[in-house]
């Protein structure tokens, strides 16, 4: 997309926008919020995109892919720079190996650096067989009862940590699927003994600088029992291998009306907090668009993680969207769930901690709740559009985005629609 295109776009909308933004300015004037700071704030976030995101998802039944698929991975950092051009929060790329091994990793490289882009964590993949391999992962993967297969995967994982070394890529995001469907079928202990074993030896192959991100998930593909099944589990196993070692949290990867929130404000309390996987969910691990189901429960997430920033600023978690898109163009979905998330931090800036504290303090339920609920309610489109607008990206993403056909153009050089490589099947 044309830098000259986003322009005119503001150009048309730039009015309506200073006076959104005034407003607020005014709103404020006599508080301890200064807008124009907050600004600032939202123009730093960043949070990445994850490449197979940008390929239509799919459900156990059914896959449905558009127009304009990408076929490659360099289609898909053409599609996630269109995001950053529009949105300039979404520098980040997390790719998954190896649905997204390159064939030339130099040329990868330097085409994401054009794009003022870096390669966020590496993931993984052993929750899935591949062509090549020799052992099946169906009964499990670094916690199979063969010795074989654990070192096939933990080889695996060792050559995705070489390819981002080579990327420029500073850590990797393990999630295994490893579990069971049946009573009986797994002793649990000896299962989760040998994913430590696996991970030890996994870990010993980080570079210095390096992290390794655990993500956790109650359920699927294992519906007994999952290995790594909750936040608990996760802040041990991390905690056993060692300070590079962190949880990720997904999520969707919890049981229903788990307090998340609070899972955010224990792992950060220890600091084994390492970052997130942002999405939405109805109904279990459903990677809906974030913010699409109960953004309330994502602004108390932001409310706890801007908390957690004011007692320690070189808290830092890794940002990064994980969604599948079964029916909406992928482009459009990923670039409003970014602006969600950088929605919900904002409304989290505008908090009246020293009021909170108080209404806490003095065990005022009724205030410290309407303190939250004053700064979820505030209308903060100025603010992200006016980040947006001085980093230079489009005031209005979505209408910038469908005024310039760029679907409809990419759809005339992309027609192998039916074998995109998103990776989801």
């Amino acid at each position: 997309m044309q830098q000259d295109f986003i322009d005119q776009h503001n150009e048309k909308n730039s009015a309506q926008l200073d006076k959104d933004y005034r407003y607020l300015q005014q709103k404020y004037q006599n508080t301890s919020i200064d807008i124009d700071i907050l600004v600032k704030k939202i123009q730093k976030f960043n949070i990445a995109l994850p490449s197979w995101g940008v390929g239509t998802g799919g459900t156990r039944f059914a896959r449905f892919p558009g127009p304009g698929e990408p076929e490659n991975i360099f289609d898909k950092v053409d599609d996630c720079f269109v995001i950053q051009q529009l949105t300039r929060s979404t520098a980040g790329i997390s790719l998954h190996i190896p649905w997204d091994i390159p064939d030339d990793i130099n040329a990868l490289k330097q085409k994401v650096a054009e794009y003022g882009m870096y390669f966020d964590a590496m993931n993984s993949n052993t929750f899935q067989d591949q062509p090549d391999q020799k052992y099946s992962y169906k009964y499990g993967s670094l916690t199979h009862t063969d010795k074989a297969t654990r070192e096939q995967a933990i080889a695996h994982n060792i050559e995705v940590i070489e390819i981002g070394k080579k990327l420029g890529s500073k850590a990797i995001t393990v999630w295994i699927g490893d579990g069971s469907n049946f009573p009986g079928q797994q002793d649990f202990r000896d299962s989760f003994s040998r994913y430590l074993d696996s991970m030890h030896k996994i870990y010993a192959h980080l570079p210095d600088d390096w992290q390794l991100f655990i993500e956790h998930k109650i359920f699927e593909p294992a519906f007994y029992s999952t290995v790594i099944q909750d936040w608990g589990t996760n802040y041990i196993a991390a905690t056993e291998l060692g300070p590079k070692a962190s949880c990720l949290v997904d999520l969707g990867h919890h049981a229903p009306n788990v307090n998340i929130e609070m899972i955010v404000s224990r792992l950060a309390q220890f600091n084994k907090l390492g970052g997130f996987h942002f999405n939405d969910s109805k109904y279990g691990d459903d990677d809906l668009d974030s913010g699409s189901i109960n953004p309330y429960q994502l602004f108390l997430i932001f409310n706890e993680l801007t908390q957690i920033t004011l007692r320690d600023d070189e808290f830092s978690p890794a940002y990064m969207l994980d969604q599948s898109h079964n029916v909406t163009d992928p482009i459009e979905s990923l670039m409003l769930s970014a602006i969600e998330v950088a929605r919900n931090l904002a409304k989290s800036l505008l908090i009246d901690r020293g009021s909170l504290l108080k209404y806490q303090t003095n065990n005022d339920v009724i205030m410290a709740n309407q303190c939250l609920k004053a700064a979820f309610q505030t209308d903060v489109e100025a603010i992200l559009a006016m980040a947006r607008y001085k980093s230079g990206g489009a005031i209005n993403p979505l209408q910038c985005y469908r005024q310039s056909n760029y679907r409809a153009k990419v759809a005339e050089k992309r027609k192998n629609n039916q074998n995109s490589i998103s990776g989801i099947v």
